[in-house]
């Protein structure tokens, strides 16, 4: 680890806390422009189909740029990649700024979109792998799945403030979230520069003429310790499968719900932003919820992708704002629960050393469907319909389903939930657990169970 001498380990609740801090505090700054991203694009001049080429370009990146960073994080630090994470999205999000004021075109945009996700490769992969060891060198035996949980709660709430107070600047002008987000994130570079530092990792130098070796090696660990791991593969073809609609119907739906409402009011796609914030947040507490009771993750998530898949079809075949907003929320909700749950499941399988890469490798897969899932929805969206896109792509995510099924037929330990079992190795797996969800309220009264997200 890389603590001053004689310098105390931190607690794990103090862990928790910082981390929950960091991304609480990087959430908000990233979300000032969510609400608004489309309609600013469409602003500057851009046609429908161009904005999703643009976004597609940042999807691009993270396909291009996640192996590289990854190295950064399991070489030279997991705070240093997030200190690196934070510089180069503010200056990306200047850059878009600058673009907008010479109608520099979707050429421009792309590169600059490439840029930003760049500056989110720093940080994926980084953060839950600064989380994971620091939790491991302490000892927590904790579920990991709860932890994931409130942390999307934390982000999903930065990202309702955030997303409203972007929607309501952009009412002013379209600029000014852009500028408020570069400056808030000049201020979190600033509070982890103080407070986050790597512990349960040392990290090691690398000569720059070794880079290129480093990066292949991790390329081949992404694949040794992720891919060549059968659950692991087939949770990242769902991810592919998902994120390929979901990058495309997060922003696709501010102008359709405008449409379907007959409003240009910017402040109203901040709105339906903070909305999703407030859905996804709603999934994250129905995880707290059902790991109290589920006896296995693959069951959250075959119940979310279904619902998931149900909900997007809705969404497009709606003719009516108050019809698609809830199916939107409830699609959103979705992620709220897979998010946390998919994580905790990944970090069972996956060694400390390749922590960060096996991760940044899992964003890589998924930013590949989102090149594929952005480009090729656009086009139907602007040759057909948002809506005839929003049923093709929710169709599309059907497939993720049966993957869920494939990873609960292997079984083992990393889908099992239960005391310390649920940790990333911090406890024996836990034994004897149902196959379903179990509920021992039941058994008491007979009551049923309770029910069990980017962006650039």
């Amino acid at each position: 680890m890389t603590l001053a001498a004689g310098a105390p380990v931190p607690s794990s609740s103090r862990t928790i806390t910082g981390y929950y801090t960091l991304a609480g505090l990087y959430t908000l700054s990233a979300a000032a422009i969510w609400g608004v991203n489309t309609l600013f694009l469409l602003d500057a001049g851009l046609s429908f189909f161009e904005v999703f080429l643009a976004n597609a370009a940042y999807s691009l990146g993270t396909v291009l740029f996640e192996v590289p960073t990854g190295v950064i994080a399991d070489t030279l630090g997991r705070r240093v990649s997030f200190l690196s994470s934070v510089a180069t999205l503010a200056a990306s999000t200047l850059v878009y700024v600058a673009l907008a004021q010479v109608d520099a075109g979707v050429v421009a945009f792309a590169a600059a979109s490439i840029l930003m996700a760049v500056g989110f490769t720093f940080y994926s992969g980084a953060m839950e792998a600064w989380l994971v060891d620091a939790l491991a060198a302490v000892g927590y035996e904790g579920l990991l799945d709860r932890v994931f949980a409130r942390a999307q709660q934390v982000t999903g709430a930065a990202m309702l403030v955030g997303t409203v107070g972007g929607g309501l600047l952009g009412q002013i002008d379209l600029s000014l979230p852009y500028l408020v987000r570069s400056v808030l994130l000049v201020a979190v570079f600033g509070v982890a520069f103080v407070v986050m530092h790597d512990v349960g990792f040392t990290p090691r130098r690398v000569p720059v003429r070794e880079l290129p070796h480093a990066v292949v090696a991790n390329a081949r660990a992404g694949v040794t310790f992720g891919w060549a791991q059968r659950p692991i593969r087939l949770l990242m073809l769902a991810a592919f499968l998902e994120m390929g609609f979901f990058m495309w119907g997060f922003y696709a739906s501010q102008p359709y719900l405008l449409e379907l409402l007959d409003s240009d009011a910017v402040w109203i796609a901040g709105v339906v932003t903070a909305g999703i914030a407030l859905s996804t947040i709603a999934g994250n507490q129905l995880v707290q919820i059902a790991s109290r009771y589920c006896g296995r993750r693959t069951t959250m998530l075959l119940a979310a992708g279904s619902a998931q898949t149900v909900a997007a079809v809705v969404v497009g075949l709606a003719g009516s704002f108050w019809v698609a907003l809830p199916a939107l929320l409830v699609l959103t909700a979705g992620l709220g629960v897979v998010g946390p749950v998919r994580q905790a499941y990944l970090h069972q399988l996956i060694p400390s050393e390749q922590r960060a890469t096996v991760i940044s490798f899992d964003s890589m897969v998924s930013g590949a469907g989102g090149v594929g899932g952005q480009v090729g929805l656009g086009a139907l969206s602007e040759a057909r319909s948002v809506g005839t896109a929003f049923v093709v792509g929710g169709l599309a995510t059907a497939a993720a389903v049966p993957l869920f099924a494939a990873v609960r037929r292997i079984g083992g330990p990393a889908d099992e939930i239960g005391g310390a079992a649920a940790g990333a190795g911090f406890g024996s797996a836990a034994k004897g657990l149902p196959a379903v969800c179990q509920v021992e309220a039941t058994a008491v009264d007979g009551r049923a169970p309770p029910a069990s997200a980017a962006p650039s």
